[in-house]
């Protein structure tokens, strides 16, 4: 690997962190917000879906403007102001507030998961891509797993307010370095005077185009269903006959430990034997692990976690990095709308969960979890048989 290549790398996995650890510093303290405002476990869950849903809007809006602005100055710009945010989501005066801030955060977030996936896409030779992809979305897994984890421990040793602002204050640091590391693009070329047409035909192209549309629907389905999972795995694991506390419901966030390994080892796996194969295979994982769920034993739960974890990350890290290279242009375009698929799905399914926690409980939620799969494994099926009856770039 080059230096140049390194820097990017390294800049791209700090983007990933401060991006992730923002999103969800708040799914740790679901249970808390429930208690401290007398709220439901479907409406706690806001203080991660707003934020989500937000994202999701913000991101086709920021994959636009990149197109014009640029990408990198945008991106230091979006873990800035987020930072910025989540220090006011600290000192919020009540839930209301708490959730505007969240929001606010949610809009700004936009600039970096879209305009991220265009600058590999751009700027790394594709022999490389799916490997610095797969670093980039092991970034992303760490971030969600050190917020959760940290915000958990912080709230333990001070307060659930002070967890917050201290995730603010570090990703705050961690834009500095990401703007120091990352190098300038090399490979984009300012489009100018791109009107909204301009974008809405960009748009419809990508839908339009084969197999894009399909790896759309993967990344809202595979989310959502992860979502739902760690959304309502707290409120199990807190109730008889575990009743763990909220520092120790946080420690299984360290199965994005698994993420991590899954999703760089995926990338460089697709590099060479296919990036249909390893996506059905990581459906197949993440089945897996929600049967293991089901079983009482808190070993049994806390495993099947971990392997719903891995199985995630390797869809998720495969279908991000098809997306950069099926799309022939606009990269920007087609990176956004893979996104707001996928932040749709954790915002609108990971939501719709609870529901299905208050009516069935945990058997509901595998239940619903291994539906959704269901499909994305349908789906990953119908892209193995293209690529190979087709010889087509999907391979």
């Amino acid at each position: 690997m080059t230096g140049h290549l390194r820097r990017i790398s390294i800049a791209l996995f700090l983007a990933g962190f401060a991006t992730f650890s923002l999103i969800y510093c708040t799914q740790p303290l679901l249970p808390a917000f429930a208690a401290a405002y007398a709220i439901s476990p479907a409406e706690s869950s806001l203080a991660v879906s707003l934020t989500t849903g937000c994202l999701a809007v913000s991101i086709l809006c920021a994959g636009a403007l990149s197109e014009a602005l640029g990408r990198r100055g945008l991106m230091f710009a979006s873990i800035a102001l987020s930072a910025l945010f989540n220090i006011l989501a600290a000192i919020a005066p009540g839930w209301d507030w708490l959730l505007a801030a969240r929001t606010l955060e949610g809009v700004s977030l936009g600039g970096v998961p879209a305009v991220a996936m265009a600058y590999l896409a751009e700027e790394v030779p594709s022999e490389r891509l799916g490997f610095t992809m797969g670093l980039y979305v092991s970034g992303t897994a760490f971030g969600g797993m050190t917020g959760r984890v940290a915000t958990g421990a912080l709230t333990a040793a001070l307060s659930w307010r002070g967890a917050l602002a201290v995730a603010g204050f570090v990703d705050l640091a961690v834009a500095f370095v990401f703007i120091a590391l990352l190098p300038p693009s090399r490979n984009f070329v300012v489009t100018k005077g791109l009107s909204v047409r301009a974008h809405l035909a960009a748009w419809y192209g990508h839908l339009r185009a084969p197999y894009l549309p399909a790896l759309f629907l993967t990344g809202f389905l595979a989310l959502g269903a992860f979502m739902t999972v760690y959304n309502y795995a707290g409120f199990r694991l807190s109730a008889p006959p575990y009743d763990l506390t909220q520092a120790q419901i946080s420690l299984i966030f360290f199965a994005y430990l698994g993420g991590i390994a899954a999703s760089t080892a995926a990338g460089a796996l697709a590099d060479r034997v296919g990036r249909g194969p390893v996506m059905l295979a990581g459906t197949l994982v993440f089945l897996a692990g929600l049967a293991l769920t089901m079983l009482l034993p808190l070993s049994a739960i806390i495993t099947g976690i971990v392997i719903i974890t891995i199985g995630f990350f390797m869809v998720h890290s495969i279908a991000s990095g098809w997306v950069g290279r099926l799309a022939a242009k606009n990269k920007g375009h087609a990176s956004s709308l893979y996104l707001l698929s996928y932040y749709a799905g954790a915002s609108l399914l990971g939501s719709a969960g609870g529901w299905v926690w208050r009516a069935s409980g945990w058997a509901g939620i595998t239940g619903y979890c291994a539906g959704l799969v269901g499909i994305v494994f349908a789906i990953a099926l119908l892209l193995v048989k293209a690529a190979a009856k087709a010889q087509l770039a999907v391979a």
